[in-house]
């Protein structure tokens, strides 16, 4: 099998490794470079678990080979955070719970961070489209959404364009926050998603 000699700049680190030409990236970022925040669920581009930023561009790395970064700059969820400080979408997902297992989080956040880059002050329904190719087996994604609203509201934008209010407007149990306001422990309130409960309840 050919090898290639390549480096990549992760987090701001360069690296200088030789990997095979059928090197996926998450493997090179994992396995040789020892980033495992970049989780590999799927190998398929499915699920979004292996997300990181290639050159400013959420990129999901088990559908790139090591070899086509080659020279680029990349960020994992281990570069979020800046002198000890975590990033905002770092603490939202805590305030919020917008985990439960974890796998899938890392993924969730890289592309959280391109989402609120792209768009300052999204709606709910937009944070949910912009998700859409990440998938979550746990949460029933209502806590990610109050998340990356959270995060937006953080970082000075609102995240309240589409009418709701940045804290309260909801009341445990009605199930989603459809004014816009945040739920809060939605999912294992009587009448929430029951994510929590374990039937694996999706509230989007």
């Amino acid at each position: 099998m050919t090898e290639h000699d390549i480096t990549l700049t992760v987090n701001g680190t360069e690296h200088e490794l030789t990997v095979e030409a059928r090197t996926l990236l998450a493997h090179a970022l994992r396995d040789e470079l020892g980033y495992t925040g970049t989780n590999i669920g799927c190998e398929s581009s499915l699920c979004g678990a292996c997300t990181v930023e290639i050159d400013g561009e959420a990129v999901k790395s088990c559908t790139a080979l090591a070899v086509q970064a080659d020279g680029a700059e990349i960020t994992t969820v281990e570069g979020l955070a800046e002198g000890g400080e975590m990033h905002a979408i770092q603490r939202a997902f805590q305030e919020e719970h917008g985990l439960q297992c974890g796998y899938c989080t890392p993924g969730m956040m890289m592309t959280s961070v391109e989402i609120l880059r792209e768009n300052p002050n999204p709606t709910r329904e937009e944070i949910r489209e912009g998700l859409e190719g990440n998938l979550c087996r746990c949460t029933g994604y209502q806590n990610i959404v109050n998340a990356v609203r959270n995060a937006a509201e953080s970082m000075g934008s609102g995240a309240v364009a589409d009418g709701g209010t940045p804290t309260g407007g909801g009341t445990a149990g009605d199930g989603p926050a459809t004014d816009g306001g945040t739920v809060a422990d939605a999912c294992d309130a009587p009448g929430g998603c029951g994510c929590f409960d374990g039937d694996g309840g999706d509230s989007r």
